[in-house]
């Protein structure tokens, strides 16, 4: 794989406005570059296309984050990033000779007079303006100034080149007799460029990725789009190329998306609901929760005065006898948020197992790994260790049918059990029967022979080791360490109608997800949520993988996993976009839902970034994550790049169904 050349690096820039307020303009955007790559930076005006040009260019410095050029930080402007602007930016009284001369004459003031000189008549030469070479800017058309441009930048042998719409004043005809010559040059010299540019065709053209921004303010990368047409490129075979004119159309769409997601936001603008005395416009509130070990933030919320401390006076803890009365109890507003499975906001949204959406948003992980998939003692004894195992106990005795149960079908449980079982070239909906059975009774069923096994969260993976009903066969660090488990659920015209509750409730239990991941309170954390009020179960269940080793029931020695349950630490907190994309494409594969064509917009309403930056900022912590691509026991990668060819290339999969989404 090519090295990084140019990184940039979870960047964030913010203006300071005349009233005193702060405007985002660019969120968390990472990007690495290759040497030699051709990038095009695609997005409606506002976006801040130009200004992450800008600070790649080091003209402009980040407000959180770094740009490196071959490891080295950019930290100011430098020859070896030479930037062609849309207005050519040349000197009235000089000729194209000259204007030429004045960068390599500044770049190379230690070469020899006769070596710059070569250096001035050969980019005279590259850019077609031989017989120009003496006329001054108000001799020349559009075009040719241009060239002129584009050959001074070129002459000091940047290592790269920054375009901001460069060809956006030309007529067409010029317009494409550049672009050809450009794209020429780049290919024959190697030329690692960045574009600007608002021109969907000449993106194509030239581009070797497309990477879309979202709108502002916190405008991110919403999509970035190979161009898998090869080089060298000629603009007849682009057009004719079989992936044209798809590749035209995603863009498109993207971009319409964007401009439905900006009109719809304007309409969304709730009248300002009437608020308390410290502020917030609800201070009694009841949040539902199921009873597991990663309950721990909202019962430290509560029991050591975090939810008080943020102005939530009154905060009832409603305990779940499963997670379909979660579901309903948010979507009916009987809740006004609730622990969720990581997938159940997505789910929700999407109408998954053809219900009526109903738009849920997430700005806060609770919660990550703590799922293990357990089986019973007798596939064990059958020499069951590994999904192959499984698989020729399956075949040994195809009149008997395993079942397996899982917590919810949205569930990550669920999602990483299927994957698990297909790794091993077993179909989880021919081959095995997956039955929903809320997590506290999975150990009842395990003993009673009702079920084969289970993918559960704790203490119940535990619970059935030390009752000596079966054994761990997978948790989630080594199917996915740092898989999301549990986030918090509020719906979104909630959201809407009480923003300063919820970004209350979002700094509440931000600050006690960080309380529980400080190991010396785990002994007081375990006390509280084993009280009969949340967990009601002895502490002895819970021990293993919260504070003590874990037992895994497989005969080998405990193990100490200090990332088993873990609520603050590594990123824990911030809502990943590239994450809810695999989870839509598990739902698609499993046949849930069909995959969303408009997959940017869900996720953008689902992932509450924003909400979650606000809180952590007033916090004083880091209000960035991750959207590197996901890496599973198996060695396949997610690409967020490419969610579709990712989904084809899952062997055991349903028919894939892609159709837009109307929330």
């Amino acid at each position: 794989m090519t090295a990084t050349f140019v990184e940039v690096d979870h960047v964030d820039r913010i203006f300071d406005l005349p009233n005193g307020g702060k405007y985002i303009a660019l969120k968390n955007i990472d990007l690495k570059i290759r040497e030699g790559e051709f990038v095009s930076l695609v997005g409606h005006s506002g976006c801040g296309k130009s200004t992450l040009l800008n600070i790649i260019a080091g003209l402009d410095r980040a407000s959180v984050g770094g740009v490196t050029l071959e490891g080295r930080e950019i930290k100011d402007p430098s020859p070896d990033r030479m930037v062609v602007f849309q207005n050519y930016s040349l000197l009235p009284w000089l000729t194209v000779r000259e204007n030429i001369a004045l960068a390599v004459d500044e770049v190379y003031k230690n070469h020899p007079k006769g070596k710059r000189r070569g250096i001035i008549e050969e980019h005279i030469d590259m850019v077609g303006l031989r017989l120009a070479a003496n006329k001054r800017p108000s001799e020349l058309s559009g075009g040719m100034k241009q060239r002129v441009a584009i050959a001074r930048a070129l002459a000091t042998r940047p290592k790269l080149l920054l375009l901001d719409e460069p060809f956006g004043a030309l007529d067409a005809l010029t317009r494409g007799s550049l672009q050809e010559q450009l794209m020429k040059i780049c290919n024959e010299h190697n030329v690692t460029c960045v574009m600007v540019t608002h021109d969907v065709d000449e993106a194509l053209l030239l581009s070797d990725r497309i990477v879309m921004l979202t709108n502002g303010p916190e405008a991110h990368i919403g999509q970035i789009l190979e161009v898998p047409i090869p080089r060298p490129r000629q603009r007849l075979e682009v057009v004719n190329h079989p992936s044209y004119y798809n590749l035209r159309n995603e863009i498109i769409y993207f971009l319409n998306q964007q401009k439905l997601a900006k009109k719809r936001k304007a309409q969304q603008t709730p009248a300002p609901a009437a608020t308390s005395h410290n502020g917030l416009e609800k201070v009694n509130l009841e949040i539902g929760f199921m009873p597991l070990t990663d309950a721990a933030p909202l019962i430290v919320a509560k029991e050591k005065g975090f939810f008080a401390k943020y102005g939530l006076e009154n905060i009832t803890l409603s305990r779940a006898t499963n997670w379909q009365e979660i579901a309903k109890e948010v979507a009916t507003g009987s809740l006004d948020a609730a622990q969720m499975l990581a997938g159940m906001p997505l789910a929700l949204t999407l109408g998954a197992g053809g219900k009526m959406p109903i738009p849920v948003v997430n700005a806060l992980n609770l919660s990550r790994n703590a799922n293990a998939i357990t089986l019973s003692k007798r596939l064990y004894s059958q020499g069951v260790r590994i999904p192959a195992d499984l698989k020729a106990v399956i075949n040994a005795s195809p009149d008997q049918i395993l079942t397996l149960g899982v917590v919810h079908p949205t569930s990550m449980q669920n999602f990483i059990l299927r994957y698990w079982l297909a790794s091993g070239g077993i179909d989880p909906d021919r081959d095995v029967n997956l039955t929903v059975i809320p997590p506290t009774q999975m150990v009842s069923e395990l003993k009673a022979g009702n079920i084969d096994g289970y993918c559960a969260g704790e203490p119940w993976n535990y619970f059935a080791v030390h009752e000596g009903l079966g054994f761990v066969a997978a948790t989630a660090l080594e199917i996915w360490s740092g898989q999301p488990k549990k986030v918090l659920g509020v719906r979104e015209d909630w959201a809407q109608k009480h923003p300063e509750t919820y970004l209350a409730l979002v700094k509440a239990l931000l600050e006690a997800c960080q309380y529980c991941d400080e190991l010396r309170n785990r002994e007081e954390i375990l006390e509280l949520i084993c009280r009969p009020e949340y967990l009601d179960i002895n502490p002895v269940y819970v021990r293993p993988g919260f504070i003590d080793p874990y037992d895994r029931g497989n005969g080998t020695e405990p193990q100490e996993l200090t990332a088993y349950n873990q609520f603050y630490l590594n990123k824990t907190n911030y809502p990943n976009r590239t994450e809810l994309l695999w989870m839509v494409t598990q739902l698609a594969r499993w046949g849930l839902t069909p995959f969303p064509k408009n997959w940017v917009e869900v996720i953008e309403r689902v992932c509450r970034t924003d909400v979650f930056g606000a809180a952590a900022r007033d916090l004083g912590l880091l209000d960035i994550g991750w959207d590197n691509p996901i890496h599973l026991f198996d060695g396949k990668v997610f690409n967020p790049s490419e969610p579709i060819e990712y989904l084809n290339s899952l062997e055991i999969k349903r028919q894939i169904r892609i159709e837009e989404v109307f929330i």
